[in-house]
Formats: C-alpha cells, structure tokens, sequence
C-alpha cells in the first residue's frame, strides 16, 4: 500500500466538510439527505513563490484559511436550511469582527489580568510566562464551553470526519468509509494544534522582548498585535516539522498538547458524516466521487429520505473576489 504524498487538509462546517488538495472543494448534507458540492478556487495562487519562503508561507496559509473559510462558511450555512448569504462586505466585516474578538479576549484580557501585580509587570519574561498561561487557559475554557452548544458539536462531529478522511488517503487506502471508520479523530496538520503551538511560540517570542528592557502596556499590547504574523508564520513551521516526524517519539511528546487540545475540538462522526468527508476530499482531488454508499446509521436529525445515496452537484460560476 502506497502512502500518498501531497498534503490535503480542510476544515468543518455547518453539516459538512472543506478540503484542499488540488482544489478547494466543499460538500455539504442538505435536510433532504443530498449532498452538495461546490468548488471554490484558492485565495492565493499555488504557483504563487511566497508558498515556498518559510514563516511568509504559514502567514499566506492562515489568511487563506480566514478568507476562504468564512466564504465557505456562509454557503454550508445556505444549504444546510439557513438563511444566509454573504457578500464581498459581509465576509470582510466577518473577518474584521472575528480579528477583533480573537484581539480582546487573547490578547487584552490576557494583558490586563498579568498587569495586576507589579513584580509580573516587572519582569518581562514572567509577564509573558503568566500572560501566556492565562491565554491558554481562555482558550480552553472557550472550546470548553462552545462545545455544549447542539450545532456546534455537529461540527464537531464533521471535524473528526475531516480528520479521518485525510488520514485514510494519507494511508493510500481506498476512500470509503469503512476503512476511514477506524482512524483516529486526532491529526497533527490540525488548525486546533497550530492554535495551541501559537500559544507557547506567543510566550518565547514576547519574553525575548525583554532584552529591550521593561515594556509599558501599550508598547506591550502594539507587540501583541505587530508579531502576530511572525509568532503564526514560526508557529506554521514548527507545525509542519512535527507533522512530518509524527512517528518519532521525542516529536510526538512535543505534538501531544495540540493532539489532546483536539479532544476538545473533535467528536466521533457517524457514517453520514464520514461520508460527507469522503465526498470533499473525493472532489478535492478530482477523484470520482459520485459513489452509493450504503449508510447503516440513521443521522441525528430528522430525515424522511434515508438513503444519502443522492448527490448534487452545484456549479460555483462566482469566483472567490480577490
């Protein structure tokens, strides 16, 4: 068995899956039980030199995923029977929005709470040590808590189908759901895991800052923000090497918190779901796609059609706005 070289990835949506392999492809399960798919074309052209130049590259990589992302988002919102529809304004203002709610509560609330005792403030590398740990700990807490929230562990669920459908063509292993049944939830490419490695790189890089001496709070707050680019860039790099040796021990040690960070982020799909998975990276990587498959399990909603065996394919005839 021939392990697959290319690197396909993806992200969960509302009732289905985005993947990147050759394309960008999304397949959602409409309440009729039908599936839809949608190509969408990259945000960054692959033949693009800045993919090759490390950290520029991880930076590239995170602001396709935002852009794409909440594009694709508000598509899957569509299908799956919401009433959505986003304009070229509406995903600028939800990329805005989403910076600026990710700025207060991981970087100000962090800043504030590590400032009220002065010898914190008065060290720069136990300031960013405290700011550090307080902002993984929001972090936690807030996975934490959005996962009791019904829709989201649907989600959830489709993230764990995302996992297990890349692991099973990583594996060169034919992609049906019976032999993605048994992979597990957890992978270390995952967008979870780079939140977590952006965390510890946050702390190192901020704690070098002390070489400059002491920092008041808005020369603080300004590094915060003007070394997101370069702490996201380093965090994709260290991401891709530990991806890349998994299987050594001393690299797995160093993987693990962003593993066990995805038991938070990823629940165990059914085989609807599964099948959603497969359909994307099916279609990600003009394979073919249009298969029956035969899904045993009844969904957690209430469908009349059972069958899941129709699939519908929708022209995307709108570029992604550039």
């Amino acid at each position: 068995m021939k392990e697959n070289k290319l690197l396909v990835g993806g992200q969960a949506v509302i009732e289905g899956v985005m993947m990147k392999g050759k394309k960008v492809s999304v397949a959602v399960r409409k309440k009729t039980g039908e599936i839809v798919v949608r190509d969408y074309p990259s945000a960054i052209a692959s033949t693009s030199k800045w993919r090759k130049i490390p950290i520029i590259r991880g930076v590239l990589v995170l602001w396709e995923a935002l852009f794409v992302g909440i594009n694709v988002l508000g598509f899957s919102a569509q299908v799956a029977g919401e009433d959505v529809k986003l304009s070229k304004k509406d995903i600028i203002l939800s990329i805005l929005l989403a910076f600026g709610f990710g700025i207060l509560l991981f970087s100000i609330l962090p800043l504030l709470l590590a400032s009220i005792f002065s010898f914190i403030r008065n060290n720069e590398f136990l300031f960013s040590l405290t700011e550090g740990i307080i902002r993984t700990i929001v972090l936690l807490l807030y996975v934490w808590i959005i996962g009791f929230i019904p829709d989201i562990k649907r989600v959830f669920q489709y993230h764990g189908a995302e996992h297990k459908s890349v692991y099973t063509y990583e594996a060169g292993e034919d992609l049906t759901v019976e032999n993605a049944r048994k992979y597990s939830t957890l992978h270390p490419r995952c967008g979870t895991s780079f939140l977590m490695i952006t965390m510890v790189a946050a702390i190192i890089v901020f704690s070098l800052l002390g070489v400059f001496g002491r920092l008041n709070f808005i020369e603080r707050f300004l590094s915060r923000i003007l070394l997101i680019p370069l702490i996201a860039g380093l965090a994709f790099e260290f991401q891709r090497f530990t991806a890349k040796y998994i299987k050594n021990p001393v690299i797995r040690v160093l993987a693990l918190p962003g593993l066990l960070l995805q038991k938070l982020t990823t629940r165990e799909p059914t085989d609807d779901q599964l099948e959603v998975g497969l359909v994307a990276l099916k279609a990600s990587l003009d394979l073919e796609w249009r298969s029956n498959v035969e899904i045993e399990e009844n969904t957690e909603r209430d469908i009349e059609d059972k069958s899941y065996n129709t699939i519908l394919v929708e022209e995307d005839t709108k570029k992604v706005e550039q």
